[in-house]
């Protein structure tokens, strides 16, 4: 998670250099002046590749999408967003697929559902830039919680991976500790960890290989 992304506990408020292989739409977070205004705008919150068909968009302009720069699909889901539709087009079908079957639904979960749930599940009511406090987490074993699934302690957010807990740096996921068993503070909302129970890989940041 980078620059303009508010969500902690991944990071401060302070701009960092790295982007990460992801970018995110919460809608126009800006002023008429360009200056950062809100935490959100509205209940889509998708996560889009860097690059798609040559399209640009500036980074602060009024009335525009403000981008929003992750490390990966595990902070990224941690943060609250799902894949965008559009140009992660076998993704969001995979996560979509994902939570229809952990629902045990017939038919697969609309677009517009996914958001709702995502909605209900990641923030309080509240206003203002800085959302941490308003965040909502949820407890679990930790035993039953699937890869990419991301966990707080102590204030701390770790993902979990492979029977290990990684911590959060900008420039990439740094090895922790072995994963213990016992309930745990869950960060990653219930409907994206339903995703990943049944099916959905997430596109992890290279550190995770290079260091595992």
């Amino acid at each position: 998670m980078a620059r303009r992304n508010r969500v902690d506990p991944f990071g401060d408020l302070h701009a960092v250099p790295e982007r990460g292989i992801f970018t995110g739409n919460r809608g126009c977070l800006v002023d008429e002046n360009g200056d950062l205004a809100r935490h959100h705008r509205g209940n889509l919150w998708i996560t889009c590749v860097t690059s798609y068909k040559g399209w640009r968009s500036p980074l602060d302009q009024p009335g525009r999408w403000t981008p929003l720069f992750f490390l990966d699909d595990a902070v990224a889901l941690a943060a609250g967003h799902r894949p965008c539709g559009l140009c992660r087009r076998d993704d969001y079908l995979s996560y979509q697929r994902g939570v229809t079957v952990g629902l045990a639904s017939d038919t697969p979960v609309p677009a517009h559902d996914l958001n709702r749930r995502l909605a209900a599940e990641r923030l309080n009511r509240g206003r203002g830039v800085a959302r941490a406090t308003d965040r909502k987490t949820w407890r679990a074993n930790v035993t039953g919680l699937p890869d990419g699934t991301a966990i707080v302690e102590a204030g701390e957010a770790f993902l979990l991976w492979q029977e290990r807990k990684w911590s959060f740096d900008f420039s990439g996921w740094i090895p922790s500790t072995s994963i213990s068993s016992g309930e745990v503070e869950v960060l990653t909302p219930p409907t994206s960890v339903l995703a990943l129970s049944h099916g959905f890989a997430p596109r992890l940041h290279h550190s995770i290989a290079a260091r595992a």
